[in-house]
């Protein structure tokens, strides 16, 4: 098990399903795990009912259903399928519309899901979820990307109420994926993912929604300044060092 999360933390995010496939059918008795701790790359579904896009995770899966955050059903429709309490539905459906609003002016576009339920501390769990399509044929405003895709998954563990604090404990997950083609810059594909985890007791006074979303804003900070260094500056640097510009190039050719 230690070997398979180690080799699928390594396989490129578009080729993620494929890998885990593969390790399933290694590792039938594993499968639970493998299920439950492996990312995967987010899918996006249609609310019938509202019209509007949801994305798919372990978080709002029952069986083969899917819930959506937006009517609270679940596709195709499940009679039984586990839904949250009244209470948590409302700050689930007030969270959905406020992150609906940060990943449009965020990530200019998209779709967001906000899954919440009751865990076993007296606390509950939330699920935030981004999926940006940065394709020409996606949601991309500027369409640079022959293929391209942002997936951000962030889990929050909420504690219980202790003298006015709680206790927070998020996991970020980011998967990132774009393949350019075109005659400026040729053919080039770079993937990956990352992960941390950050925990803070804050005041509750602003209420859960506020302090969530200021961890998953200093989150999100950190996680892109991390894939600017770790992903595109070590690609820049190591395409600088196999192939230099040319001003550089001419600079090194020894005079005769």
């Amino acid at each position: 098990m230690e070997a398979a999360m180690g080799l699928m933390r390594r396989i490129p995010p578009k080729h993620t399903d494929t890998a885990l496939t593969a390790l399933l059918s290694l590792l039938p008795h594993h499968s639970s795990d493998l299920l439950s701790q492996v990312d995967q790359p987010l899918q996006v579904m249609c609310d019938e009912d509202c019209g509007k896009d949801f994305i798919l995770c372990e978080y709002n899966r029952d069986a083969d259903s899917y819930r959506s955050p937006w009517s609270n059903k679940y596709y195709p429709p499940l009679e039984d399928g586990s839904l949250p309490s009244v209470e948590l539905r409302k700050l689930e459906i007030e969270a959905n519309d406020i992150f609906a609003i940060y990943c449009d002016q965020y990530y200019e576009g998209g779709t967001s899901s906000v899954y919440m339920w009751e865990d076993d501390n007296e606390g509950f769990a939330a699920c935030f979820l981004i999926k940006k399509d940065g394709s020409k044929t996606g949601q991309g405003r500027r369409g640079y990307l022959e293929e391209g895709a942002w997936d951000a998954i962030h889990v929050i563990e909420v504690g219980p109420e202790e003298e006015g604090t709680t206790n927070y404990r998020l996991t970020s997950t980011v998967m990132l994926t774009l393949t350019t083609n075109n005659e400026s810059s040729g053919s080039f594909s770079l993937s990956g993912s990352i992960r941390r985890q950050m925990s803070m007791r804050l005041s509750i006074a602003d209420g859960h929604i506020c302090n969530m979303g200021r961890m998953i804003e200093e989150m999100e900070s950190k996680l892109r300044n991390s894939l600017d260094q770790v992903y595109f500056g070590k690609t820049r640097e190591m395409v600088c060092t196999l192939r230099p510009p040319s001003e550089v190039a001419q600079m090194r050719i020894p005079e005769n």
